[in-house]
């Protein structure tokens, strides 16, 4: 009989069980730092602006975030796998765009079937790139960029210059963002943290969860292990595509008036907060708080900004920097992870 393949684990060995759990220390030790940086950024501000720190600001960042940490959630899967989507902010607004057009021609009325539609069409959107990616073989980074203008051009030949504005769209689809399930808390705060505690459960203690780290740590293993690799980044990119669905709701229900331009370039802050929350961008590392804690660091960053009168051109100076000094850190601990494990393996 013949002997069954071998496991991820079984092919790693008890080296990549400790690589593992260095991994994950270093996990916690960033997002230590993410939020380090943040109390820095508030008490350095606060000093400046009595008022940043009171509860009204406070809610304002966070709901400003929300979208974004959905999206930083969806990214980060496909992230770990060693891929990306450019076009995230495509089907956001995509939905977004398609959902108010909905109400404005009386297609339907029913806000519940606008939810499922435009999560549906979101999952259509990233299953499609999965495909490409999986199946055409085509590079993410190229198959996602190609998308990012395919959508918007589909969203452009929808809309044909028109705008949807508050007035076409019902009071119960404003209500999501506007009107608190629970307390005073908003609701997009609310489901962007139900959200980040569902996937985060999911990547940590889930096997699909497990073997998308193991797709991103060491792909030949895995796939020597037989693990469903496409299978699996087919998945990520589908499930971000359907947190893309769930943010063009929100996006509509938050501002009501929504065009063809809705959430353009908003890919760029996705990425941001995505490797800025330490997600590796080479795959394999990284968790759900950190790209969340990413997103809340941008946004207050964004938020202080303003509070402070600078100009929008600090921010993108800013986020840049944040971005290139992520990526510079991951690569450096990447390298000396390298030179642990040859050091260890000479001994």
């Amino acid at each position: 009989m013949a002997s069954s393949s071998p496991t991820y684990e079984e092919l790693r060995g008890p080296r990549g069980v400790r690589v593992d759990r260095l991994i994950d220390t270093i996990a916690r030790v960033r997002e230590l730092g993410l939020i380090v940086a943040l109390l820095v950024i508030v008490v350095i501000v606060q000093a400046q602006v009595p008022r940043f720190t009171s509860i009204n600001n406070i809610r304002a960042i966070l709901v400003s975030v929300a979208i974004l940490a959905v999206l930083a959630v969806g990214q980060t899967l496909v992230v770990l796998t060693r891929n990306v989507d450019l076009s995230v902010a495509s089907q956001v607004g995509m939905v977004a765009y398609l959902s108010g057009y909905g109400f404005k021609h009386d297609y339907t009325d029913n806000l519940f079937l606008v939810i499922v539609l435009g999560c549906l069409l979101g999952m259509a959107l990233g299953a499609f790139n999965g495909l490409l990616v999986t199946v055409g073989r085509v590079p993410a980074i190229v198959a996602t960029l190609g998308t990012l203008y395919v959508y918007r051009g589909i969203d452009f030949w929808i809309a044909s210059g028109k705008q949807i504005v508050v007035s076409d769209v019902p009071k119960a689809y404003r209500g999501i963002s506007m009107d608190p399930w629970i307390g005073r808390i908003p609701n997009p705060i609310i489901i962007a943290g139900v959200i980040a505690l569902i996937f985060a459960y999911l990547l940590r203690y889930t096997r699909s969860g497990r073997e998308l780290y193991a797709i991103g740590s060491n792909p030949p293993a895995a796939r020597l292990a037989g693990l469903r690799a496409d299978a699996l980044v087919f998945g990520a990119y589908t499930v971000c595509g359907l947190l893309c669905g769930i943010a063009g709701i929100l996006w509509g229900a938050r501002f009501g008036s929504v065009d063809a331009r809705a959430a353009s370039g908003y890919e760029l802050q996705v990425i941001a907060a995505t490797v800025v929350g330490g997600v590796n961008i080479f795959g394999g590392s990284g968790t759900v708080f950190g790209a969340v804690l990413g997103a809340v660091l941008l946004g207050t960053i964004a938020n202080a900004l303003t509070v402070l009168r600078l100009s929008e051109f600090w921010l993108q100076a800013i986020s840049g920097a944040v971005i290139l000094l992520a990526v510079t850190l991951d690569a450096l601990i990447t390298r000396r992870l390298q030179r642990a494990l040859i050091a260890r393996r000479n001994r």
